[in-house]
């Protein structure tokens, strides 16, 4: 069972990312405020979960949170400032995008840059530990891979709707005989055999 809260009588935003790892497509950040007496058993890290789970609570996260906001930054903005800082300001633009200002962000992973006057706390393995990290874990992996099933249909060659962009062997190899596409992050070592399409 996940922890409900990090600190009692507050306002708190969990905040996580999809697709840091990925070779192709945006970086989708989420944050979900969810109501202090919220009781989900079914909630977990979204990569425990089934497809059909996910897009199953997805719905319930959306309507049962008090606010949430899903936001991204596409892979020519990652390869400009890095993965790491647009994960972090892909979280930046979702809690700027609640309707209420929560008093604390509860942030999965062990890096962040302060938003605003708002505290944070960073929590490795906080998708596995609380329940608002966890939802938020949801809300954007299902936005995102939405977006690459939508993507898949235009380059039906790297067969995104099953990798979801990620670095599998049919990916590295659909991208050595059909090139890189502009969906692609060019910073990233897309095949075995080069680097960086940038070094």
């Amino acid at each position: 069972m996940l922890k409900p809260f990090f600190k009692e009588n507050t306002i708190e935003a969990g905040c996580d990312e999809a697709g840091r790892g990925c070779l192709a497509g945006p970086v989708y950040a989420a944050a979900v405020i969810l109501p202090p007496d919220y009781k989900n058993d079914m909630l977990n890290d979204s990569k425990q979960l089934s497809e059909k789970k996910r897009d199953e609570l997805r719905l319930e996260i959306e309507r049962d949170a008090i606010s949430f906001c899903v936001a991204s930054m596409d892979n020519n903005e990652i390869d400009q400032i890095n993965i790491l800082k647009a994960s972090i300001l892909s979280m930046h633009k979702a809690v700027s995008g609640l309707k209420v200002t929560p008093q604390l962000l509860l942030i999965d992973g062990n890096k962040f840059i302060p938003y605003e006057n708002i505290p944070h706390k960073c929590i490795v393995k906080g998708d596995a530990t609380y329940m608002s990290i966890a939802a938020a874990s949801i809300l954007a992996k299902t936005y995102r891979d939405e977006f690459m099933y939508h993507i898949a249909k235009e380059f039906p060659e790297y067969h995104w709707e099953q990798n979801k962009g990620y670095p599998t062997k049919s990916h590295r190899k659909a991208i050595e005989e059909h090139g890189v596409t502009k969906y692609h992050r060019l910073t990233y070592r897309l095949t075995d055999t080069q680097l960086s399409l940038f070094q």
